[in-house]
Protein backbone atom coordinates (compact mmCIF):
# COMPACT_ATOMS: atom_id res chain seq x y z
CA UNK A 1 0.00 0.00 0.00
CA UNK A 2 2.59 2.50 0.71
CA UNK A 3 4.16 2.10 -2.89
CA UNK A 4 1.08 3.76 -4.11
CA UNK A 5 1.92 6.93 -1.78
CA UNK A 6 4.27 9.62 -1.97
CA UNK A 7 8.45 8.97 -0.51
CA UNK A 8 10.72 11.83 -0.24
CA UNK A 9 14.21 10.80 -0.26
CA UNK A 10 15.98 13.40 -1.46
CA UNK A 11 15.98 16.68 -0.84
CA UNK A 12 13.76 18.52 -3.70
CA UNK A 13 14.59 18.87 -6.60
CA UNK A 14 17.46 16.12 -6.19
CA UNK A 15 20.86 16.09 -7.34
CA UNK A 16 19.88 14.43 -10.73
CA UNK A 17 16.74 16.72 -11.47
CA UNK A 18 19.15 20.15 -11.35
CA UNK A 19 21.79 18.48 -13.37
CA UNK A 20 19.16 18.19 -15.47
CA UNK A 21 18.10 21.45 -14.91
CA UNK A 22 21.45 22.83 -15.94
CA UNK A 23 21.81 20.55 -19.06
CA UNK A 24 17.95 21.73 -19.91
CA UNK A 25 18.50 25.53 -19.90
CA UNK A 26 21.88 25.34 -22.13
CA UNK A 27 20.02 23.22 -24.81
CA UNK A 28 16.06 23.79 -24.73
CA UNK A 29 15.07 26.80 -26.08
CA UNK A 30 13.73 30.01 -24.04
CA UNK A 31 10.53 30.43 -23.02
CA UNK A 32 9.34 27.27 -22.70
CA UNK A 33 10.73 25.36 -19.33
CA UNK A 34 10.39 27.31 -16.17
CA UNK A 35 13.52 26.31 -14.18
CA UNK A 36 14.54 27.76 -10.86
CA UNK A 37 16.39 26.13 -7.67
CA UNK A 38 13.28 24.52 -6.71
CA UNK A 39 11.42 24.10 -9.76
CA UNK A 40 11.16 21.01 -11.61
CA UNK A 41 11.67 17.77 -10.77
CA UNK A 42 12.32 15.08 -13.88
CA UNK A 43 9.77 12.51 -14.20
CA UNK A 44 11.33 8.94 -14.76
CA UNK A 45 8.22 6.68 -14.81
CA UNK A 46 4.49 6.97 -13.56
CA UNK A 47 1.75 4.49 -12.74
CA UNK A 48 -2.03 4.61 -11.87
CA UNK A 49 -1.98 8.31 -9.79
CA UNK A 50 1.88 7.72 -8.66
CA UNK A 51 4.68 9.90 -10.37
CA UNK A 52 8.67 8.78 -9.78
CA UNK A 53 11.17 11.01 -10.63
CA UNK A 54 15.30 10.51 -11.76
CA UNK A 55 16.51 10.55 -7.63
CA UNK A 56 13.86 8.32 -6.79
CA UNK A 57 11.09 10.36 -5.54
CA UNK A 58 7.47 9.24 -5.74
CA UNK A 59 4.95 11.91 -5.41
CA UNK A 60 1.04 11.63 -6.06
CA UNK A 61 -0.61 13.71 -9.21
CA UNK A 62 -3.06 15.89 -8.66
CA UNK A 63 -2.66 16.84 -12.41
CA UNK A 64 -2.96 14.12 -14.42
CA UNK A 65 -0.19 15.59 -16.32
CA UNK A 66 -2.90 18.13 -17.38
CA UNK A 67 -5.81 16.14 -17.89
CA UNK A 68 -4.17 13.35 -20.11
CA UNK A 69 -4.08 10.10 -17.71
CA UNK A 70 -7.83 9.97 -16.88
CA UNK A 71 -7.42 6.33 -16.51
CA UNK A 72 -4.52 6.22 -15.03
CA UNK A 73 -0.71 6.63 -15.60
CA UNK A 74 0.59 4.11 -18.23
CA UNK A 75 -2.48 1.99 -17.76
CA UNK A 76 -1.50 -1.46 -18.36
CA UNK A 77 -4.35 -2.03 -21.55
CA UNK A 78 -2.82 1.18 -22.96
CA UNK A 79 0.82 0.92 -22.93
CA UNK A 80 -0.47 -3.09 -24.18
CA UNK A 81 -2.16 -1.80 -27.49
CA UNK A 82 0.46 1.01 -27.90
CA UNK A 83 3.59 -1.80 -27.84
CA UNK A 84 1.15 -4.10 -29.99
CA UNK A 85 0.40 -1.83 -32.67
CA UNK A 86 3.82 -0.87 -32.85
CA UNK A 87 5.40 -4.28 -33.36
CA UNK A 88 2.58 -4.99 -36.03
CA UNK A 89 2.62 -1.35 -37.81
CA UNK A 90 3.72 1.95 -36.14
CA UNK A 91 2.82 3.87 -38.85
CA UNK A 92 0.57 4.56 -41.80
CA UNK A 93 -0.62 6.62 -44.23
CA UNK A 94 -3.09 8.56 -42.92
CA UNK A 95 -4.92 9.73 -45.84
CA UNK A 96 -3.31 8.06 -48.58
CA UNK A 97 -3.42 4.09 -47.53
CA UNK A 98 -4.89 3.98 -43.68
CA UNK A 99 -4.59 1.47 -41.47
CA UNK A 100 -7.65 -0.41 -40.38
CA UNK A 101 -7.31 0.53 -37.15
CA UNK A 102 -8.15 4.51 -37.95
CA UNK A 103 -11.30 3.17 -39.48
CA UNK A 104 -12.05 1.41 -35.86
CA UNK A 105 -11.06 4.73 -34.05
CA UNK A 106 -13.36 6.93 -36.71
CA UNK A 107 -16.25 4.32 -36.00
CA UNK A 108 -15.70 4.10 -31.97
CA UNK A 109 -15.76 8.38 -32.05
CA UNK A 110 -19.09 8.24 -33.83
CA UNK A 111 -20.72 5.86 -31.26
CA UNK A 112 -20.03 8.02 -28.21
CA UNK A 113 -20.17 11.92 -29.48
CA UNK A 114 -23.24 13.80 -28.61
CA UNK A 115 -23.61 14.77 -32.57
CA UNK A 116 -25.99 14.03 -35.07
CA UNK A 117 -24.01 11.57 -37.57
CA UNK A 118 -20.40 12.34 -36.26
CA UNK A 119 -17.88 12.01 -38.80
CA UNK A 120 -14.01 12.89 -37.10
CA UNK A 121 -10.97 14.44 -37.99
CA UNK A 122 -8.01 12.79 -36.44
CA UNK A 123 -5.07 14.92 -35.62
CA UNK A 124 -2.18 15.19 -33.10
CA UNK A 125 -3.26 18.26 -30.43
CA UNK A 126 -5.97 20.10 -29.08
CA UNK A 127 -4.80 23.03 -31.31
CA UNK A 128 -5.08 21.40 -34.68
CA UNK A 129 -8.51 20.30 -33.49
CA UNK A 130 -9.42 23.36 -32.60
CA UNK A 131 -7.64 24.67 -36.29
CA UNK A 132 -9.71 22.34 -38.50
CA UNK A 133 -13.24 23.25 -36.71
CA UNK A 134 -12.40 26.80 -37.52
CA UNK A 135 -11.87 25.47 -41.64
CA UNK A 136 -14.61 23.92 -41.55
CA UNK A 137 -16.54 26.78 -39.83
CA UNK A 138 -16.20 28.50 -43.13
CA UNK A 139 -16.59 26.55 -45.44
CA UNK A 140 -19.92 25.40 -43.78
CA UNK A 141 -21.43 28.60 -43.05
CA UNK A 142 -19.51 30.93 -45.66
CA UNK A 143 -18.58 33.09 -42.92
CA UNK A 144 -14.95 34.06 -41.82
CA UNK A 145 -15.38 35.28 -38.08
CA UNK A 146 -15.59 33.60 -34.66
CA UNK A 147 -17.28 34.74 -31.61
CA UNK A 148 -15.00 33.46 -28.34
CA UNK A 149 -14.58 34.18 -24.90
CA UNK A 150 -12.41 36.35 -22.32
CA UNK A 151 -9.83 33.46 -20.51
CA UNK A 152 -10.58 31.08 -23.29
CA UNK A 153 -7.47 28.52 -23.76
CA UNK A 154 -7.78 26.74 -26.98
CA UNK A 155 -4.05 26.17 -27.63
CA UNK A 156 -0.80 28.38 -29.01
CA UNK A 157 -0.62 27.90 -33.02
CA UNK A 158 -1.61 30.96 -34.43
CA UNK A 159 -4.97 29.69 -35.34
CA UNK A 160 -5.81 29.50 -32.11
CA UNK A 161 -4.35 32.12 -30.83
CA UNK A 162 -6.52 34.34 -32.35
CA UNK A 163 -9.45 32.84 -30.97
CA UNK A 164 -7.93 33.01 -27.77
CA UNK A 165 -9.15 34.86 -24.82
CA UNK A 166 -5.81 35.38 -22.58
CA UNK A 167 -4.01 38.38 -23.42
CA UNK A 168 -0.17 37.02 -22.13
CA UNK A 169 -0.21 34.46 -24.93
CA UNK A 170 -1.65 36.80 -27.45
CA UNK A 171 0.22 39.97 -27.04
CA UNK A 172 4.13 38.92 -28.44
CA UNK A 173 2.40 37.63 -31.83
CA UNK A 174 -0.56 40.33 -31.76
CA UNK A 175 0.87 42.03 -35.03
CA UNK A 176 0.47 38.93 -37.08
CA UNK A 177 -2.98 38.11 -35.72
CA UNK A 178 -5.70 38.85 -38.05
CA UNK A 179 -8.21 40.66 -36.08
CA UNK A 180 -11.28 38.51 -36.89
CA UNK A 181 -12.41 37.18 -33.37
CA UNK A 182 -14.89 38.91 -31.05
CA UNK A 183 -14.72 38.38 -27.43
CA UNK A 184 -17.75 38.32 -25.11
CA UNK A 185 -16.95 37.73 -20.79
CA UNK A 186 -17.46 34.33 -19.84
CA UNK A 187 -19.78 33.94 -17.11
CA UNK A 188 -18.69 34.13 -14.03
CA UNK A 189 -21.46 32.31 -11.16
CA UNK A 190 -19.71 34.53 -8.25
CA UNK A 191 -21.36 37.48 -10.33
CA UNK A 192 -24.88 38.33 -10.24
CA UNK A 193 -26.98 37.39 -13.47
CA UNK A 194 -23.84 37.22 -15.33
CA UNK A 195 -24.91 34.18 -17.48
CA UNK A 196 -27.88 36.73 -18.65
CA UNK A 197 -25.28 39.82 -19.04
CA UNK A 198 -23.26 37.60 -21.85
CA UNK A 199 -25.80 35.99 -23.01
CA UNK A 200 -27.24 39.22 -24.07
CA UNK A 201 -23.59 40.44 -24.95
CA UNK A 202 -23.62 37.34 -27.07
CA UNK A 203 -27.08 38.35 -28.50
CA UNK A 204 -25.85 41.86 -29.72
CA UNK A 205 -22.23 40.89 -31.15
CA UNK A 206 -24.17 38.65 -33.36
CA UNK A 207 -26.73 41.04 -34.64
CA UNK A 208 -24.10 43.40 -34.91
CA UNK A 209 -21.46 41.35 -37.10
CA UNK A 210 -22.82 39.16 -39.72
CA UNK A 211 -19.92 37.20 -40.72
CA UNK A 212 -19.76 35.87 -37.52
CA UNK A 213 -19.60 32.34 -38.83
CA UNK A 214 -19.03 30.25 -35.23
CA UNK A 215 -19.51 30.75 -31.53
CA UNK A 216 -15.98 28.84 -29.54
CA UNK A 217 -16.35 28.04 -26.18
CA UNK A 218 -15.13 25.55 -23.42
CA UNK A 219 -17.74 24.35 -21.30
CA UNK A 220 -15.55 24.89 -18.12
CA UNK A 221 -12.50 27.66 -18.55
CA UNK A 222 -9.75 25.22 -17.62
CA UNK A 223 -6.40 27.37 -17.98
CA UNK A 224 -8.36 30.41 -16.52
CA UNK A 225 -8.86 28.68 -13.58
CA UNK A 226 -11.49 26.21 -13.87
CA UNK A 227 -14.31 28.51 -14.13
CA UNK A 228 -18.07 27.23 -14.19
CA UNK A 229 -20.29 28.57 -15.65
CA UNK A 230 -24.10 29.33 -14.46
CA UNK A 231 -26.41 26.33 -15.28
CA UNK A 232 -27.96 27.38 -18.79
CA UNK A 233 -25.21 29.27 -20.22
CA UNK A 234 -24.69 26.69 -22.86
CA UNK A 235 -28.30 25.95 -23.43
CA UNK A 236 -28.25 29.80 -24.17
CA UNK A 237 -25.50 29.71 -26.58
CA UNK A 238 -26.83 26.94 -28.20
CA UNK A 239 -30.15 28.61 -28.60
CA UNK A 240 -28.36 32.25 -29.77
CA UNK A 241 -26.41 29.92 -32.05
CA UNK A 242 -29.35 28.04 -33.88
CA UNK A 243 -31.57 31.62 -33.97
CA UNK A 244 -28.58 33.11 -35.93
CA UNK A 245 -27.39 29.91 -38.22
CA UNK A 246 -23.48 30.17 -36.78
CA UNK A 247 -22.34 26.81 -35.70
CA UNK A 248 -21.84 26.01 -31.81
CA UNK A 249 -17.92 24.83 -31.43
CA UNK A 250 -17.48 22.87 -28.08
CA UNK A 251 -13.79 22.58 -26.88
CA UNK A 252 -13.42 19.43 -24.62
CA UNK A 253 -10.21 19.13 -25.00
CA UNK A 254 -9.94 19.20 -20.97
CA UNK A 255 -12.97 18.83 -20.09
CA UNK A 256 -14.03 15.78 -22.36
CA UNK A 257 -14.30 11.60 -21.65
CA UNK A 258 -15.41 11.78 -17.96
CA UNK A 259 -13.45 13.89 -16.21
CA UNK A 260 -16.96 16.29 -15.32
CA UNK A 261 -18.93 13.48 -14.37
CA UNK A 262 -20.30 12.84 -17.90
CA UNK A 263 -18.07 11.67 -20.65
CA UNK A 264 -18.53 15.24 -22.17
CA UNK A 265 -19.37 18.36 -19.85
CA UNK A 266 -21.74 19.50 -22.41
CA UNK A 267 -24.08 16.52 -21.56
CA UNK A 268 -24.62 17.69 -18.48
CA UNK A 269 -26.88 20.67 -19.78
CA UNK A 270 -28.27 18.13 -23.11
CA UNK A 271 -26.52 20.55 -25.28
CA UNK A 272 -25.24 18.76 -28.69
CA UNK A 273 -22.37 20.65 -30.57
CA UNK A 274 -21.98 21.57 -34.02
CA UNK A 275 -18.46 20.35 -33.76
CA UNK A 276 -16.59 18.77 -31.04
CA UNK A 277 -12.76 18.91 -30.46
CA UNK A 278 -11.01 16.59 -28.16
CA UNK A 279 -7.64 15.31 -26.97
CA UNK A 280 -5.88 14.92 -23.86
CA UNK A 281 -7.62 12.39 -22.12
CA UNK A 282 -8.53 10.66 -25.43
CA UNK A 283 -5.51 8.25 -25.60
CA UNK A 284 -3.91 8.16 -21.89
CA UNK A 285 -0.83 9.59 -23.30
CA UNK A 286 -0.11 9.28 -26.72
CA UNK A 287 -0.65 12.31 -28.75
CA UNK A 288 -3.85 12.14 -30.91
CA UNK A 289 -6.88 14.56 -30.88
CA UNK A 290 -10.22 14.92 -32.74
CA UNK A 291 -12.17 17.39 -34.30
CA UNK A 292 -15.81 15.62 -34.60
CA UNK A 293 -18.00 17.45 -36.62
CA UNK A 294 -21.97 16.98 -36.97
CA UNK A 295 -22.47 15.25 -40.53
CA UNK A 296 -23.79 17.98 -42.51
CA UNK A 297 -21.61 20.28 -41.12
CA UNK A 298 -18.67 17.52 -41.92
CA UNK A 299 -19.70 17.43 -45.48
CA UNK A 300 -18.83 21.08 -46.40
CA UNK A 301 -15.77 19.96 -47.20
CA UNK A 302 -15.35 18.60 -50.62
CA UNK A 303 -14.30 14.91 -51.21
CA UNK A 304 -10.57 14.48 -51.55
CA UNK A 305 -9.59 14.47 -55.13
CA UNK A 306 -6.52 12.86 -54.46
CA UNK A 307 -5.16 15.45 -52.50
CA UNK A 308 -6.01 15.94 -49.40
CA UNK A 309 -6.92 20.15 -48.03
CA UNK A 310 -6.24 19.41 -44.29
CA UNK A 311 -3.90 16.72 -43.45
CA UNK A 312 -0.42 15.43 -41.79
CA UNK A 313 1.83 12.93 -41.67
CA UNK A 314 1.31 11.60 -38.43
CA UNK A 315 -2.71 11.58 -39.17
CA UNK A 316 -4.53 8.82 -38.09
CA UNK A 317 -1.47 7.18 -36.70
CA UNK A 318 -1.95 3.86 -36.10
CA UNK A 319 0.07 3.85 -32.29
CA UNK A 320 -2.46 6.47 -31.85
CA UNK A 321 -6.01 4.97 -32.84
CA UNK A 322 -4.57 1.56 -31.24
CA UNK A 323 -4.21 3.93 -27.62
CA UNK A 324 -6.88 5.82 -28.31
CA UNK A 325 -9.57 2.58 -28.70
CA UNK A 326 -7.70 0.86 -25.55
CA UNK A 327 -7.93 4.04 -23.56
CA UNK A 328 -11.69 4.86 -23.98
CA UNK A 329 -12.25 0.79 -23.72
CA UNK A 330 -10.82 1.21 -20.60
CA UNK A 331 -12.82 4.53 -19.39
CA UNK A 332 -16.38 3.00 -20.10
CA UNK A 333 -14.84 -0.95 -18.23
CA UNK A 334 -14.00 1.35 -14.94
CA UNK A 335 -16.95 2.99 -15.22
CA UNK A 336 -14.66 6.44 -15.09
CA UNK A 337 -17.75 8.86 -15.85
CA UNK A 338 -19.57 6.91 -12.55
CA UNK A 339 -16.04 7.42 -10.27
CA UNK A 340 -16.05 11.39 -11.28
CA UNK A 341 -19.44 12.12 -10.50
CA UNK A 342 -19.43 9.98 -7.14
CA UNK A 343 -16.12 11.39 -6.45
CA UNK A 344 -17.37 15.05 -6.31
CA UNK A 345 -18.21 15.37 -3.00
CA UNK A 346 -15.16 13.70 -1.41
CA UNK A 347 -13.21 16.41 -3.27
CA UNK A 348 -15.67 19.45 -2.65
CA UNK A 349 -15.82 18.65 0.96
CA UNK A 350 -12.41 18.34 1.74
CA UNK A 351 -11.23 21.63 -0.17
CA UNK A 352 -14.18 24.10 1.17
CA UNK A 353 -12.33 22.54 4.37
CA UNK A 354 -9.28 23.92 3.45
CA UNK A 355 -11.61 27.02 2.78
CA UNK A 356 -12.83 27.35 6.16
CA UNK A 357 -9.29 27.37 7.73
CA UNK A 358 -7.23 29.55 5.41
CA UNK A 359 -8.04 33.16 5.00
CA UNK A 360 -5.48 33.42 1.89
CA UNK A 361 -8.14 31.15 0.20
CA UNK A 362 -10.34 33.48 -2.06
CA UNK A 363 -12.83 30.38 -3.93
CA UNK A 364 -12.95 26.86 -4.30
CA UNK A 365 -15.27 25.47 -7.01
CA UNK A 366 -14.94 22.88 -9.44
CA UNK A 367 -17.40 19.48 -10.68
CA UNK A 368 -16.81 15.81 -10.78
CA UNK A 369 -12.50 15.79 -10.93
CA UNK A 370 -12.14 19.09 -12.11
CA UNK A 371 -11.67 21.70 -9.51
CA UNK A 372 -9.90 24.52 -8.72
CA UNK A 373 -8.32 26.68 -5.21
CA UNK A 374 -8.19 29.88 -5.97
CA UNK A 375 -5.61 32.38 -3.90
CA UNK A 376 -6.00 36.16 -2.74
CA UNK A 377 -2.69 36.46 -3.98
CA UNK A 378 -1.12 34.89 -6.65
CA UNK A 379 2.78 34.77 -4.82
CA UNK A 380 1.07 32.17 -2.37
CA UNK A 381 -0.25 30.26 -5.03
CA UNK A 382 3.30 29.68 -6.09
CA UNK A 383 4.68 29.14 -2.58
CA UNK A 384 2.06 26.47 -2.25
CA UNK A 385 2.76 24.71 -5.64
CA UNK A 386 6.67 24.43 -5.00
CA UNK A 387 5.72 23.32 -1.03
CA UNK A 388 3.69 20.12 -1.98
CA UNK A 389 5.95 19.52 -4.86
CA UNK A 390 8.59 19.30 -1.57
CA UNK A 391 5.92 17.07 0.12
CA UNK A 392 5.49 14.56 -2.10
CA UNK A 393 2.46 16.46 -4.05
CA UNK A 394 2.55 17.46 -7.61
CA UNK A 395 -0.01 20.32 -8.42
CA UNK A 396 -0.78 22.61 -11.00
CA UNK A 397 -0.94 26.37 -11.09
CA UNK A 398 -3.22 28.02 -13.38
CA UNK A 399 -5.64 31.37 -13.44
CA UNK A 400 -4.88 34.24 -15.57
CA UNK A 401 -2.46 35.44 -12.75
CA UNK A 402 -1.34 32.00 -11.51
CA UNK A 403 -3.93 32.95 -8.49
CA UNK A 404 -5.36 29.13 -8.37
CA UNK A 405 -4.04 25.72 -8.49
CA UNK A 406 -5.70 22.97 -10.37
CA UNK A 407 -6.90 19.79 -9.00
CA UNK A 408 -7.20 17.35 -11.72
CA UNK A 409 -5.94 13.50 -10.55
CA UNK A 410 -6.72 10.78 -12.83
CA UNK A 411 -9.61 9.21 -12.64
CA UNK A 412 -8.57 6.25 -11.34
CA UNK A 413 -6.64 7.29 -7.93
CA UNK A 414 -7.86 5.60 -4.87
CA UNK A 415 -9.51 7.16 -2.23
CA UNK A 416 -6.63 6.71 0.06
CA UNK A 417 -4.28 8.03 -2.54
CA UNK A 418 -7.16 11.33 -2.45
CA UNK A 419 -7.41 11.37 1.11
CA UNK A 420 -3.72 11.64 1.57
CA UNK A 421 -3.26 14.00 -1.42
CA UNK A 422 -5.34 16.07 0.32
CA UNK A 423 -3.51 15.86 3.76
CA UNK A 424 -0.28 16.74 1.73
CA UNK A 425 -2.35 19.97 0.17
CA UNK A 426 -3.25 21.01 3.49
CA UNK A 427 0.01 21.05 4.76
CA UNK A 428 1.45 22.76 1.56
CA UNK A 429 -1.44 25.12 2.00
CA UNK A 430 -1.38 26.27 5.33
CA UNK A 431 0.14 30.05 5.44
CA UNK A 432 3.01 29.11 2.94
CA UNK A 433 4.43 32.90 2.37
CA UNK A 434 5.15 32.90 6.44
CA UNK A 435 6.91 29.11 6.25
Amino acid sequence: MNGDLESIVTEIPGPRSRALAASLARTESRGVTYVSAEFPVFWESAAGATISDVDGNRYLDLTAAFGVAAAGHANPAVTRAIAEQAARLPHGMGDVHPSSVKVHLLEKLAAIAPLDRPKSFLCSSGAEALEFALKTSLLATGEPNVLAFAGAYHGLSYGTLEIGGIAKFRRPWRRQLRGTTSFAPFPDPREPRSRERTLAFVTKTLRKDHSIGAVVVEPIQGRAGVIVPPEGFLRGLRELCDARDALLIVDEIYTGFGRTGTLFACEREGVRPDILCVGKAMAGGFPISAAIARGDVADAWEPSGGEALHTSTYLGNPMGCAAALANIEEIERLDLVAVARRREPLIAERLHALQRFNTQIADVRGRGMLWAIEFKDSAVAAAATVRALQKGLIVLPCGLRGEALTIAPPLTITEPQLQRAFDLLAEAVRDPLLA
